[in-house]
Order: structure tokens, then sequence, then C-alpha cells
């Protein structure tokens, strides 16, 4: 994995792909790339000529959620909520036009949430509150850190000594101990019920019902230790009023193999026999009836077919019909948990659900920067990924024979319509095929006169779906290799080209790449 933190977002794009050239850059990707890449983000230590660089990022970041969204912003300057949050933590309020942004309100009291923030961050390893990334059908998708455990809050900088193996700058800072803070450590028995009691408040406040646990362990276990805890394993059950999903997932030290495998992740399947995994899968059966997915045999799933599959969990629960949040989690929540974050923003954008107006670059000047994620786009171009809805009249008029699937099939693309647009040529009906999953059958397609002349409801092109992911790989690709470079790949033992990174390059008409270490 490749690492690179921020956030954003932009427009549309045309397929510069699809002619065999690199898409255009957004300006600035490149100085994004290459800094976030040889450099861990501190906010306190954002001055000087580093701290002009994050600045430009950071502006560049509010003006691309600003394209899409009314937002408020919680201050974190000095990394006086977190040493590894932005210092500009933005609060996704609503989707907006540019007349209401001259207008906006904000549904949100910043310092009554500030104060609940800085209350509950005790809570959760290296004081990763619960913050919210994502704003989909007004649900806010949020991140953090697992639950802290005794050794987190009984003494931080010792607990990341230890648990970093010595280096205690490899994790992160010794964060300040305020009055507050020696207060609640002092009431030994009630200690959990305070920090993890605020943990809840904030939830709650983000209305979260879902928290997604991708931990293979229980407890994080160092020198015989639990420095760290989850919902799961919370012994006096104060997370029992959330959906508790455990999904293990493994962590950045399995993707050595992947690169060792020259970045073919068909195939690695992880070990879940060694000792420190202890966390199965564990998923309320009212949530995996739609899903036609055997859980069951989760580890004998390679690392592809195993993200898919966690991806469309993740989109079933984000897409369902309440009004209910979601969490997602692993230990720190920088590895684990922005892959999967990054591939929920993507997805959703690739419908054009979030972030309508931002360009494949935008997008991922917007999106964390590991390879394996953007790679693995090219798995999550299909129907089954797609979170468009099921879209019925209430009174459907009687069908129009005069248009046959292979009719729609055969019209032009600018023939068709907006699949997002109310004022296109066509309106979109959509409804569950019966089908095998991915599959493009008859069932999936109504045709509905939506008015006088008659007019086509037609499914979705997944064209378009795949044309925006691969755009944004491309995008990705002609950054890094620019800044970061590609490391040269020798040829498979199958015999395959000389690697992931090749076919890539040879994919976007790219050459002269450099062979710089990945």
């Amino acid at each position: 994995m490749a690492g690179a933190r921020a956030a954003a977002t932009a427009s549309s794009a045309g397929s510069s792909a699809s002619s065999g050239n690199p898409p255009p850059q957004e300006p600035g990707l490149g100085e994004l790339l290459e800094e976030f890449s040889r450099t861990q983000y501190r906010a306190k230590e954002c001055s000087g000529t580093g701290g002009s660089k994050v600045e430009r990022i950071e502006k560049r970041c509010l003006e691309l959620f600003g394209r899409d969204y009314c937002f408020s912003v919680i201050p974190n300057m000095n990394g006086d909520i977190c040493g590894h949050y932005p210092r500009h933590i933005v609060f996704l309020e609503y989707e907006s036009s540019e007349k209401e942004k001259d207008t906006f309100e904000s549904t949100v009291q910043v310092s009554k949430l500030q104060d609940l923030i800085h209350r509950s961050k005790m809570a959760r390893c290296r004081g990763r509150f619960v913050c919210p990334v994502i704003l989909f059908k007004g649900k806010h998708i949020c991140r953090s850190a697992t639950l802290a455990g005794w050794g987190e809050l009984y003494g931080r900088s010792g607990y990341n000594y230890f648990f970093s193996g010595g280096a205690d700058d490899a994790w992160a800072d010794v964060e300040d101990v305020t009055e507050e803070d020696c207060a609640v450590r002092s009431g030994d028995t009630h200690l959990f019920d305070k920090v993890r009691g605020y943990d809840i408040k904030l939830l709650r406040y983000l209305s979260v019902r879902y928290i997604c646990d991708l931990m293979v362990e229980n407890k994080k276990v160092k020198f015989g230790m639990n420095v760290t805890s989850s919902e799961k394993v919370d012994k006096a059950q104060r997370y029992a009023d959330f959906t508790l999903l455990s999904i293990p997932y493994p962590g950045c030290e399995f993707f050595k193999e992947y690169k060792d495998r020259d970045y073919m992740a068909e195939g690695l399947i992880f070990n879940w026999k060694q000792d420190y995994v202890d966390a199965p899968l564990s998923i309320p059966d009212f949530l995996t009836h739609s899903l036609n997915i055997d859980w069951s045999q989760y580890q004998s799933w390679d690392l592809v077919q195993q993200t898919q599959n966690y991806l469309k969990l993740l989109l079933s629960l984000v897409n369902s019909d309440d009004d209910s949040g979601l969490l997602v989690h692993c230990i720190s929540g920088w590895d684990r948990t922005p892959l999967f974050i990054s591939l929920l923003r993507l997805s959703l954008w690739a419908d054009g659900l979030i972030h309508a107006s931002l360009k494949p670059a935008e997008i991922l000047y917007l999106t964390v920067i590991f390879f394996f994620c953007f790679n693995f786009l090219k798995h999550i171009t299909s129907e089954e990924f797609s979170a468009l809805k099921t879209q019925r009249r209430k009174s459907l008029p009687a069908r129009d024979a005069g248009f046959t699937l292979e009719d729609i099939c055969m019209l032009r693309r600018k023939d068709r319509g907006s699949t997002t647009s109310l004022g296109s040529d066509f309106s979109l009906v959509m409804e569950s095929s019966p089908g095998a999953a991915g599959s493009f059958t008859y069932e999936a397609v109504e045709l509905v006169p939506a008015g006088a002349p008659t007019q086509a409801a037609w499914l979705a092109a997944l064209s378009d779906r795949e044309t925006r992911l691969q755009e944004v790989r491309s995008a990705f690709l002609a950054a890094y290799s620019s800044t970061v470079g590609l490391r040269a790949v020798a040829p498979s033992p199958s015999g395959a080209i000389g690697g992931l990174l090749e076919q890539f390059a040879r994919g976007v008409g790219l050459r002269g790449i450099s062979s710089n270490a990945l």
C-alpha cells in the first residue's frame, strides 16, 4: 500500500482513458501524492515549507467539498482534538446548489459538536474519534479507530512505545493531558462508563446504527497486555443498542504478500489459523438475506472476493431504506478503514450519487491513495456493486411494447439521455433482477411511458460506471508514475505480462516509466 491522506470534491468528465491517452491531471495532485507518500501527517507540524503545501491541499479540499455540499468546519489547527486528523475537519450537512450556498443555514451547533468530540476522543485508540466523512441520502458514513483499552487510557506514551516496537513516533505523538482527562482517569471504577458513554452520545448524535469492525482480533494484545478493545467484546454491553458487524479483514502486513506476488490479488488468501486471529465473522442474519453470499466460506475467499463481498455488504447498509448511519473502523483507523471508505466513496461517485460535479481527477484528489484500492476498482464495475435503487412510479401505465431490450442497447449514447438528470429524455426505472448476480437480464428493465410522446425507461448503462472508475485508475497511475514512481516488475512465473504495473502502463498509454521502488 502506498499512503496519502486528504479530503475533497468536484464535476464529471469525458472519456480520455478510452482514447488511450492519460486523463488530465488535477492541479496539485502530484504535490499531494509526493507530500503524503513520503511524510507522515501531523497536524501540529504543519509549518514552514511543508506547512504551505498542506495549506494548499486543505484549501483545495475545502473548495472541492463546497462544489456539492454545504458544510461546517470543526477546527483542529494544532491537532488539539486529534493529532492525525485534518486541521479543518469537514462536517457535511446537506447537498446544495450554488444558490443555496448563499443562504446556508447550519443544522448543527459547531461548539456543541466540538465539545462532544473532545469529550469522546479518549474512548478511541489514539484519540481518533468517530468522524463523519461521507454524506449519502442524508446519512453519515463515519470512520474512526477502535475502542481504547486500559493500556491506552492509562499511559498513552508508554502504550505508543510498546505498540510500535520502541519507536514512539512511528504511530502517534503523546497528546497533551488536560485537567478534565486527569479527572476522568482518576475515577477508575467509572472510567469506561464515562469515556465510552461520550462515544455513544456522539454516535447517536450522528444517527449511526451500524458499526462494522474490520479487526481480525477481539482485542489487540502487545507483550501480554490488551492495548485496544472493540465494541463486540465490551463486557458491559454498552453498545448493545447498535447493530454490530464483525467482518475481519487482514491488515497492512498482509499486503506485503500482495506486493511480492507482482500485485496480483487473485488467489491470495489470508492465513486465518494464526494465533492472534480470534475474531470470527459475525453478521446479523437479517442483513445478509438479499446478498446471496455464503458467508460461512469467508476463510476460503481470496483477497479479491473478500473485498468484493465486504463492499457489497457496506453498500447494502448505506443504501437501505432507513435513516441510519454507518461507522467503519479497524484498529488505528488508517489502513483497512480508509481502504473501504475510499471504495465506498468511489463506488457511490461512479453511480452519480455523491460528489456529483467532480471529475475523475478531482475525486481522486479527495480519496486516500492506496495502490490496492485503485487497482481494485476494476473488480467493482458491474451492476451488483451499483447503489442505484429501484425507482417505481406509484402507478405505472401499461407497458409500451414498441421497444425491446435490443432496441435500447442499440441506441446511441446521446439518444439514451442522462441516467441522473430529471430532465433526461428517458426516465430510469430499476428493479432487482432475479437473474445471476451481475448479469444483464430482461427482468432488470421496464419500459414505461413517461409522458406524451411515450418514452422508454432503461437500465443505466454499466459502461458509464466502468468508464468513470477506469478514468480514476488512469489518473492515479499517471500521477503516481510521475511523482513517486513505479518499480520495474519481473515477469511472473505464470508468464503474464511483467506485472500489474506494466499492464496499467500499457493500458493508459504511459511510456518511459521510472523504476523507483513502489
